[in-house]
């Protein structure tokens, strides 16, 4: 079981330093506006929205990170996840505001935009770039916490995505980071995932070529964890 753990965050750990990577070793991250410029909108998965049709009434369930929800190249997460609500007769219209290299500091920067939406639920993934650039947990913590406040002054539920980091970083930065979201989700009374990916990053066949971010049959299977979260939940949120 000990071997398992460890083999566990060894491969978490790879997968979001690959994220880290891909997005860009920066001292200081660039704005959105200047992502915006200088990736294509279908490589970031999210810098460029689509709008919905002005006939569109669904809920709108948002889906809120940096890459793992942006997605990389081929259908992310969050449009598979709209293919499971869809199959599943719930309609909701899921909307992805991921942004690749995102902080917690970019996500709060970008709260308003995710309330602007005024989704009836959001799907709340960030992290993994804080602790691999050493942001001590209590500032990710805060940025969370802040986050989750004002989603929730603002009458929006929240379910709260986790990750982990790679066990070099050392048990006094990586156990509080991974407590972190339990202790979270127990404040705030969330619904929560320990690891996004865990379903996949042990399967070649579900993850892209570079071996780092899922492809699109890892992602449907990431859509379906995150759906068999949140299907308690919608029931109570559809009005």
């Amino acid at each position: 079981m000990k071997k398992r753990r460890t083999a566990f965050i060894v491969a978490a750990g790879l997968v979001l330093l690959a994220i880290l990577a891909a997005c860009g070793s920066r001292e200081k991250a660039p704005t959105t506006t200047e992502r915006t410029a200088a990736v294509p909108s279908s490589e970031t998965g999210a810098t460029k929205r689509e709008e919905p049709k002005a006939n569109d009434t669904r809920p709108v369930i948002v889906a809120f990170g940096d890459s793992l929800t942006a997605g990389v190249a081929g259908r992310s997460y969050p449009e598979q996840l709209q293919d499971v609500l869809d199959e599943n007769h719930l309609t909701y219209r899921v909307e992805n505001q991921g942004v690749s290299g995102d902080t917690s500091t970019d996500g709060l920067a970008r709260i308003d935009n995710v309330i602007a939406a005024k989704p009836v639920l959001v799907l709340l993934e960030f992290g993994g770039n804080d602790g691999l650039r050493g942001i001590p947990v209590e500032a990710t913590k805060k940025n969370l916490a802040e986050m989750i406040e004002r989603l929730q002054a603002a009458k929006i539920r929240v379910v709260l995505l986790g990750i982990t980091l790679p066990p070099n970083y050392g048990p006094d930065y990586v156990e509080p980071f991974t407590k972190m979201f339990p202790e979270l989700a127990k404040k705030y009374h969330l619904a929560y995932m320990p690891f996004l990916l865990a379903h996949v990053y042990e399967h070649p066949e579900m993850m892209q070529p570079d071996g780092i971010h899922p492809n699109g049959a890892g992602n449907q299977v990431v859509a379906r964890d995150v759906f068999e979260l949140i299907r308690p939940l919608l029931s109570r949120t559809h009005s």
